[in-house]
């Protein structure tokens, strides 16, 4: 199983920018997937996850600016930022539970700046 994600960049702040997570080697849909960053300094932390079922949840500091998304047929996972903020940048990992086990990605550089 390998999960590939790509979509950092640098973006000012209060620009938008969209992650993408390519899941190969698994069936995709069913499984609990979540978007995580690691800001310089701090621990890794969750950002938003999405269950097999479709159901959303997103830390405070991301609601209503971010959106987690997914399309089964492309078994992509998607997060979508708005409104990035210059505290925001970090590395961005996603991560697929597959049965009991877990799959990260590689990790994608965001860097928000003017």
């Amino acid at each position: 199983v390998q999960l590939q994600a790509s979509g950092g960049g640098l973006v000012q702040p209060g620009e938008s920018l969209r992650l993408s997570c390519a899941v190969s080697g698994s069936r995709f849909g069913n499984n609990f997937m979540a978007w995580h960053r690691q800001i310089p300094g701090r621990k890794r932390e969750l950002v938003a996850s999405i269950t097999g079922g479709g159901m959303t949840n997103y830390a405070d500091s991301v609601k209503g600016r971010f959106t987690i998304s997914r399309d089964i047929r492309k078994k992509t996972l998607y997060l979508q930022m708005n409104s990035l903020k210059p505290e925001e940048r970090a590395v961005y990992y996603c991560r697929g539970n597959m049965g009991p086990i877990q799959y990260w990605g590689q990790g994608t550089l965001v860097t928000v700046s003017s």
